[in-house]
């Protein structure tokens, strides 16, 4: 009756409020059953999943996966493999010149899951900044086409707007990059870090379901008042609808910025690595370590994995994915959740000490295994920031 049984594990499903022991059982790569029981005879192969953590594919809201061609991309197949993330949502590496190489030679090669926030600048992440620095790539009659002619894989439009991508032209971009997601009917995410422009100029252009990535950034953007509280900025963005995202990368998590929010109340929506040639190299790694980082700070496992499935599925509206509901595509994730002392450190490299950790054992797509393979080397030019690199050295 099925292909494969994965038995004897406990899976979270939050998109099925699922927290229990319970048996996953795939044919012609999609989800056909989960059960308490369910009959291993009835199936061609099993796998024992006793003692692990069985959830759907991650959902990564926030990657940069355009390889050999953008300052920032990775390949994503063997990160996926070791990370349990199939889905992958690239934010931003092409704008309009580029995309259609990245559909061609990215997307099509690869065997996890793509989608795409547009950037609005035509070069997009060529480099590692200053794409707004010249408003003559910002055309929105041609991010607009691309955009119609790419509904399958596109789902929204990528503003990064801080003081070296706007350089010299202010607030003009998001203005821009808000017309285009309007005109489209798109979510519109937008990077924070250190301004100018004001936060509050940014703030002001974010509508109901666009996405803040970056929300625990450190930089002068933080969502922190000068008492080390929650800004009513941070308040008044959550009641708008707007989604908060990690985003952690390698500049963009603070854990003093965490802390604070978590201690009033106030969790991410979202929780996206901002995996690339820098931050893959740590402290960040891959989002099973960006997951246990909150683990550590308090949250529960299925809402920490609830942050990495069903919330950014439904954000790109997607709702097939993230979940292990009969009928859905049988992307799945097993995980063992250990018990050890463990340093996790912000993008400062501020430590904090924690005691479990979540490591991915096995990653499959449609049903089938993605196999572990060697990662490429990083760019001759992913060399991490030195006060990083000092500390991740001495182990």
């Amino acid at each position: 009756m099925y292909d494969l049984l994965i038995r004897g594990g406990h899976v979270i499903d939050p998109a099925n409020n699922l927290n229990a022991p319970a048996d996953v059982a795939i044919r012609d790569g999609r989800i056909a059953a989960v059960a308490e029981f369910i009959d291993p005879a009835q199936a061609r192969a099993v796998i024992d999943a006793t003692g692990q953590i069985v959830t759907p594919g991650l959902v990564d809201l926030h990657t940069h996966v355009y390889w050999g061609v953008t300052y920032w991309g990775i390949e994503a197949d063997p990160v996926a493999a070791r990370s349990g993330v199939t889905t992958w949502v690239d934010a931003g590496s092409a704008g309009a010149y580029s995309f259609p190489g990245f559909r061609h030679f990215i997307c099509n090669a690869s065997r996890v899951r793509m989608f795409a926030f547009l950037n609005l600048s035509a070069i997009g992440l060529i480099a590692p900044t200053w794409e707004f620095a010249n408003l003559d790539y910002c055309d929105i009659d041609l991010a607009a086409r691309t955009i119609e002619e790419n509904r399958d894989m596109l789902v929204g439009i990528k503003a990064r707007i801080d003081h070296n991508t706007t350089r010299g032209v202010g607030i003009r971009p998001l203005e821009l990059a808000r017309t285009l997601a309007d005109r489209v009917a798109l979510p519109l995410m937008v990077h924070i870090g250190n301004a100018p422009p004001a936060l509050d100029e940014i703030v002001a252009l974010l509508r109901p379901g666009d996405i803040l990535t970056h929300c625990f950034t450190g930089g002068t953007h933080r969502l922190l008042s000068d008492d080390g509280r929650l800004s009513p900025v941070a308040r008044a963005l959550r009641e708008r609808g707007v989604l908060l995202d990690i985003g952690h990368g390698t500049g963009s998590f603070s854990y003093r910025v965490a802390e604070a929010a978590l201690a009033e109340g106030l969790l991410p929506d979202i929780i996206s690595s901002d995996i690339h040639q820098l931050s893959v190299q740590g402290p960040m790694f891959d989002l099973p370590t960006t997951l246990s980082k909150f683990l550590n700070l308090g949250m529960s496992l299925p809402d920490v994995i609830d942050r990495a499935t069903r919330r950014p599925a439904l954000a790109i509206g997607k709702p097939e994915l993230g979940t292990l509901q009969p009928g859905a595509p049988a992307d799945v994730a097993l995980f063992r959740l250990e018990e050890a002392d463990v340093t996790f450190y912000d993008v400062e490299m501020n430590p904090r000490a924690g005691n479990r950790r979540l490591v991915c054992t096995m990653t499959m797509i449609d049903g089938q295994l993605l196999p572990q393979r060697a990662e490429r080397a990083p760019a001759i030019w992913a060399i991490l920031p030195e006060h990083q690199r000092r500390i991740l050295d001495r182990g």
